[in-house]
């Protein structure tokens, strides 16, 4: 099963400092038939204006990341975590028990990121923040940035309280990346940037691709693309 959503479908918000987009159910925005996608539960496409952004707030119990596309956001937390994520690279907040923090564009430029929530498989745990820089080459096939599985397949990765990957790639006009969809598992990926093929069938910028029975994922590139990938358990 390959349904792909197109970007003009995505709900929607906007005021004077965020313009955001919403794959699944969020805030205002309901959709019965979106209210996630397995264990993926929120996929925000946020645009926020330059010395503006999400001030002191609340999470418990979620896997929350943060892949910035385009300038910096800076992190600051309950924990006295303080920090500033670049474009291509991943922040991963453990909610855990209980986090409160604020996510702040302290740039001169609009920032624009992808923030995806997975539901945890353990619950209660102790809240944390990391963030990483994932340099990335075309051509190089799918990076694993954050990972709840075994420690042995996903080296390096940040770690995930839930059985999860985030992965992302880089590639130019008619190269692949390849990625093997486990049974029981279910694949929801963006081309942050470009247009691609998943499977032969071609998804625009920024529109949202969902698989499920799909063993064998072929992602082609038909300008200069770049992807994310978030492989979660299928709670259909």
């Amino acid at each position: 099963m390959i349904d792909i959503r197109p970007f003009a479908s995505l709900g929607a918000f906007r005021n004077e400092w965020l313009n955001a987009k919403h794959h699944f159910s969020f805030g205002h925005y309901r959709d019965p038939a979106r209210m996630g996608f397995g264990a993926l539960r929120v996929w925000n496409d946020d645009e926020v204006a330059p010395g503006q952004g999400f001030g002191a707030h609340p999470h418990d119990n979620m896997e929350i990341i943060t892949y910035v596309r385009q300038g910096a956001i800076t992190h600051q937390d309950s924990l006295g975590n303080v920090g500033a994520t670049k474009a291509g690279d991943v922040q991963v907040m453990h909610a855990g028990t209980g986090i409160v923090h604020a996510e702040l564009n302290k740039e001169t430029k609009p920032t624009r990121l992808f923030q995806i929530w997975i539901m945890p498989d353990q619950r209660g745990v102790k809240p944390g923040w990391e963030a990483r820089e994932f340099p990335r080459a075309d051509g190089e096939g799918l990076t694993v940035m954050a990972s709840g599985r075994p420690a042995d397949k996903d080296t390096g990765a940040l770690p995930l309280y839930a059985d999860a990957a985030v992965l992302a790639a880089r590639l130019t006009p008619g190269q692949h990346a390849a990625y093997k969809l486990a049974p029981g598992r279910a694949a929801y990926l963006v081309a942050a940037t470009g247009e691609i093929k998943v499977n032969g069938q071609i998804a625009h910028e920024r529109d949202g691709v969902a698989l499920r029975d799909e063993p064998e994922i072929d992602i082609e590139a038909l300008g200069d693309a770049e992807i994310v990938l978030v492989d979660v358990r299928d709670k259909s």
